[in-house]
């Protein structure tokens, strides 16, 4: 692994500084209030309610936001590591279990925080055979509970689902699977209510729900601006942290007016013809969670092939995936968002139908698909999308790396990869 050659990424606008350094900040202060005054608090996954923690004012640590924090901190070799001697297989799907790791090395003087204290739940929806497992492990480790969330199966398959969840999402995601997962986020309210003596508001909640409707359709409109402006205004080293971290926040204050600054700037950089490279030539589309621990490989090639990363999951999905006519059912609504939010962007047909239609739509040249090695095949239709794409005339190039584990990362080489994908079936 070299990782003297890993680079930090440029970015263009002003709101993105502005919303690592709240992150930042935001990460101090929940240090603070669950080690320091020890308040109750949950570690999560990304597809789980988190709006019912937020409307309880519960601190919450998301999984993939802690993994990617990890990462970031080029910690993540020495968890695994350190995991592996404790008999725990190296094959583990890395995303998932990094948080695992880092509790399991019991180093408190190079993680994160010290560590993270006992939480007073984990929560998890059971997307893969790992999942039960890692969190399993993990509530045992850290003495707490582990609240196990349902993922049935989605047998409406509607590949083009995207242009209708946003008001027909009752008929889209099944009426039956929305029933059983209130239920279970009624379950867990209550289970929240007895360990906190915290109270959920319906009304604090419905709000939530309405505020989270705009900060998405900000992040939306500026999607949808970047997908028709030539060139693009941002690559996604702008667009991840400008909508990632208002997701950690989503319906604050704070993130509805971030949303409308980012969609804000974008649109004045469009007006002003900026674009994210100098001389864009290719447009490239990048599938899969980011590279945590090396974000300057996403503009490694502008300059030197005009080659743009316009695309990534994160910014898109936040039209389709969150935003719901609440039609007098927050809860329900809600429902609809989590039910299939890990379906939506790993299996197909959902998977397939929507990435190739946003390629489509934002006139992609090429894709880069990350294959992690040890995620299991049966939780990611990577191969189906991109023979989807293959087949709508857009070259794809899959790399077998992995999102927080630099141990199997080299910067050099898969910038020369994606080089010599592109000069040789895109260039040319």
């Amino acid at each position: 692994m070299s990782t003297s050659a890993n680079q930090r990424s440029r970015k263009t606008l002003a709101c993105t500084g502005e919303a690592t350094a709240y992150q930042k900040a935001f990460g101090q202060e929940l240090r603070r209030r669950v080690v320091d005054e020890q308040e109750p608090f949950a570690i999560a996954q990304a597809d789980t309610p988190h709006e019912i923690f937020h409307a309880m004012d519960i601190p919450i640590v998301s999984n993939q936001w802690w993994s990617a924090y990890i990462s970031a901190k080029q910690l993540s070799g020495r968890y695994f590591d350190a995991m592996v001697e404790k008999g725990y297989p190296a094959n583990s799907c890395k995303y998932c279990s990094l948080g695992l790791a880092c509790t399991l090395a019991k180093d408190p003087a190079s993680a994160p925080w010290g560590g993270l204290p006992r939480p007073t739940v984990l929560v998890a929806r059971l997307t893969c055979d790992c999942i039960q497992h890692v969190f399993g492990l993990w509530a045992r480790e850290l003495d707490t509970e582990f609240f196990a969330m349902e993922a049935p199966a989605w047998e409406h398959k509607e590949a083009d689902w995207f242009r209708h969840s946003h008001d027909q999402w009752e008929r889209v995601y099944q009426p039956d699977r929305i029933a059983h997962m209130v239920a279970e986020m009624r379950d867990l309210i209550s289970l929240l209510e007895q360990r906190t003596g915290r109270r959920f508001d319906e009304a604090k909640f419905h709000h939530l729900m309405e505020r989270i409707n705009e900060q998405e359709g900000y992040i939306w409109e500026a999607a949808q601006a970047i997908g028709a402006a030539r060139p693009s205004p941002v690559s996604i080293a702008d667009q991840m942290p400008n909508t990632m971290i208002p997701q950690w926040h989503r319906g604050s204050d704070w993130a509805v007016a971030h949303a409308r600054k980012f969609r804000d700037e974008v649109l004045e950089r469009i007006a002003q013809g900026g674009g994210a490279g100098s001389n864009e030539k290719l447009r490239l589309m990048w599938i899969g969670a980011g590279v945590w621990h090396d974000p300057g490989f996403y503009q490694a090639l502008e300059e030197r092939m005009g080659a743009v990363f316009v695309w990534s999951m994160y910014m898109p999905f936040a039209g389709p995936a969150y935003i719901r006519e609440l039609q007098g059912r927050p809860m329900e609504a809600l429902a609809s968002r989590i039910a299939s939010m890990n379906e939506t962007l790993h299996l197909p047909p959902w998977m397939s139908g929507w990435m190739r239609a946003e390629a489509e739509r934002c006139g992609i040249d090429a894709a880069v698909i990350l294959l992690p090695p040890d995620n299991r095949l049966s939780q990611s239709g990577t191969k189906l999308t991109a023979a989807a794409l293959e087949e709508a005339g857009i070259p794809v190039l899959m790399i077998g790396a992995d999102m927080v584990d630099a141990n199997i990362w080299d910067h050099d080489r898969m910038v020369g990869m994606v080089a010599g994908f592109l000069q040789d079936r895109v260039a040319a």
